[in-house]
């Protein structure tokens, strides 16, 4: 049996050398690579079945594939419009009380359903100079209440940058609440030490949201990392991207949301797959994730249920995919989305 290295998995040579794919198929997935960089944590990597890198949900999640190299005519290379709500370079400003700081590039790990695959892993933190306009931009909008660290991975820096970026912001008399989102207490639970538990207790509220979308993600020492945070008073929240091959089930997204409840992470948000180049392939319909939520509905409480939300391409931000939001527009998969500011978007689903 291979025993996973103590390292990330970062080319095509790694996962060849792990066991998570073959030699034949190194033209192939050098390809995909090229255009998005591999990374898999030791974490992760443990959490694939052996033998099965082909069907593993998690293994999909992080394994390039031939299917991203397919054409995909509705991908966006910026399909949320973070670059046309930023006012200042680290900066989108969508909602008028909230905020999204980009503090970094860097993931531990590299989903390749991701929507920022094309800024993630280019460089690290955001430079001190972009940083500080980025704070003044947030000090001199007193309608800001709430700033979300994103990026990247917030939690891949170190303990003393998260501490003094915090204290920055905790300085900002309207700033009321801060998120963070990420995937480090799941993929590299390690970090969660007490260093990073210390960084993140402030006088405001820190809610920390939890990105995973398998049970098999919540290793052990992922659920040990979140008691950790747990036990420290960090209110924790969860975020899940409904995945074709991954999660599109309702026996496993209950056993997820279950799993999340059972580590004192409420469920928060499952995202519809966004419509980011190269994960065509990772997307389902509409129609079938109402009809998840439909059964999910019968099967859980409450407590577990997170809201099934769609970032509307170009920008205008979130909307639930409820009938109070969303109507057919004319044929199979076109809809009439009413963002939060009560406008209307055409929006064709890809998957019908």
């Amino acid at each position: 049996m291979i025993r996973p290295p103590a390292r990330a998995a970062i080319d095509v040579a790694d996962l060849i050398r792990d066991g998570l794919a073959s030699a034949a198929d190194a033209t192939a997935l050098q390809a995909a690579a090229q255009d998005f960089a591999i990374r898999i944590t030791p974490e992760m990597r443990r959490a694939i079945a052996p033998g099965a890198a082909t069907t593993d949900p998690v293994a999909r999640q992080f394994l390039p594939a031939a299917d991203e190299l397919l054409s995909d005519a509705d991908a966006l290379r910026d399909p949320i419009g973070d670059a046309r709500h930023s006012p200042v370079s680290g900066v989108t400003h969508r909602y008028p009380d909230r905020v999204i700081l980009h503090v970094t590039r860097v993931c531990d790990v590299h989903c390749r359903f991701c929507f920022r695959r094309e800024v993630v892993g280019e460089s690290g933190p955001l430079p001190a100079a972009e940083l500080t306009a980025a704070l003044a931009y947030i000090a001199a909008t007193p309608a800001i209440r709430e700033v979300i660290l994103t990026g990247g991975d917030p939690l891949t820096l170190s303990p003393r940058r998260i501490a003094a970026l915090l204290a920055r912001l905790a300085a900002i008399a309207h700033v009321e609440v801060l998120r963070i989102h990420t995937r480090v207490p799941v993929v590299a639970p390690a970090r969660v030490n007490p260093d990073l538990i210390a960084a993140l207790k402030l006088r405001l509220p820190v809610f920390v949201a939890i990105h995973a979308n398998h049970e098999a993600e919540l290793t052990p020492a992922a659920c040990a990392a979140l008691a950790r945070l747990a036990d420290a008073g960090i209110p924790l929240i969860s975020q899940t991207v409904l995945l074709k091959g991954v999660n599109d089930s309702a026996a496993v997204l209950a056993a997820l949301f279950r799993g999340f409840a059972r580590n004192r992470v409420k469920p928060y948000y499952l995202h519809h797959c966004d419509l980011a180049r190269g994960a065509g392939h990772f997307r389902t319909t509409i129609t079938a994730g109402q009809r998840l939520m439909a059964e999910l509905g019968g099967q859980i409480s409450g407590l577990c249920l997170p809201r099934y939300v769609l970032d509307i391409p170009g920008g205008y931000g979130k909307v639930p995919l409820t009938p109070d939001h969303v109507r057919a527009d004319g044929g199979p998969g076109r809809y009439l989305l009413r963002d939060h500011r009560g406008g209307l978007h055409r929006y064709l689903d890809p998957g019908c």
